[in-house]
């Protein structure tokens, strides 16, 4: 029987919920009601907002920091884990909610002395060992000191299933100290010292409720792109291949081979604009480039 928030030993458990967050009066509220039963501290670092951020983090008994604002955000959420003095560390987005289903999930491996792989249902173990294969992790034997969550991303007021986007794996819970980002790209996954165990339950993630909402974290992750592009020097000889081959290549894998078409326009419009992410990259570096020569 998966334990109850009231039944969880706080003298001998320790939950850690981090967030790192800019401008998030809107989302963090939602964010923080799901998780306050099962968190022995709140920790949430704040790249100096110009809302009400801090104000609703303190309302919640959040522990505040400050901290600048980085243009890769995987430093400030790295600072946010190390802030932490939990056992254990459930690090989230402000625009994420963990479901009442997950919220127990949690509760059993932390209440756990030797925490187990959870079995995921058979309904969703392809999808699971798909998704870890394509990050390059292995769920390995022994005791996981990190685990997956499947996210369930709500794009334009629905959850999307298909197109490649669903169960987008995360590492979210982890051991203190047993993983940390790299901090080099936006798009990384965590490094983890030991076994990465999967959690069944949702985490929802309200990234795209409206498609303007959409068009300015496109606009911010191309930006990230094109830097990377910078630092690699690719140059013009790829051009085809961001401008062509890969928008279209990747817009079949997720519309057709990925089934995106079962979600509808949703699906055509996810699948197309993130085709897009490549060549808008390319394009904004080569234009960087040549403005500042």
């Amino acid at each position: 029987m998966n334990p109850q928030p009231s039944t969880l030993n706080r003298k001998t458990v320790k939950l850690s919920v981090v967030l790192a967050v800019r401008n998030e009066e809107e989302n963090l509220p939602r964010c923080l009601e799901a998780v306050k039963a099962i968190a022995n501290e709140i920790i949430v670092v704040d790249e100096h907002s110009m809302d009400r951020t801090r104000e609703v983090a303190k309302e919640y008994g959040a522990k505040v920091y400050l901290e600048p604002h980085h243009p890769i955000f995987h430093i400030t959420k790295q600072k946010a884990l190390d802030y932490a003095t939990g056992d254990w560390v459930l690090q989230l987005d402000a625009d994420e909610v963990i479901t009442p289903e997950l919220a127990k999930e949690i509760l059993m491996v932390v209440s756990n002395p030797q925490p187990q792989t959870l079995n995921p249902p058979t309904s969703k173990r392809r999808l699971f060992e798909r998704h870890q294969k394509l990050l390059g992790y292995l769920v390995s034997d022994g005791e996981p000191v990190a685990y997956f969550i499947p996210r369930r991303n709500i794009f334009l007021g629905k959850p999307l299933i298909h197109a490649g986007a669903y169960p987008d794996g995360v590492i979210r819970l982890l051991k203190k100290g047993k993983a940390r980002f790299p901090q080099k790209s936006v798009h990384e996954q965590m490094e983890v010292e030991g076994p990465v165990g999967w959690l069944s339950g949702d985490l929802l993630h309200y990234d795209s409720p409206t498609l303007k909402r959409y068009f300015n974290r496109m606009n911010r992750y191309t930006d990230l792109q094109a830097g990377e592009l910078k630092s690699k020097k690719v140059g013009l000889s790829p051009f085809l291949f961001y401008v062509l081959f890969k928008p279209v290549s990747v817009f079949l894998d997720l519309y057709l081979r990925h089934k995106g078409f079962l979600d509808g326009p949703r699906g055509f419009l996810w699948s197309f604009f993130s085709a897009w992410h490549y060549p808008i990259a390319y394009f904004k570096y080569l234009t960087n480039n040549t403005v500042n020569k």
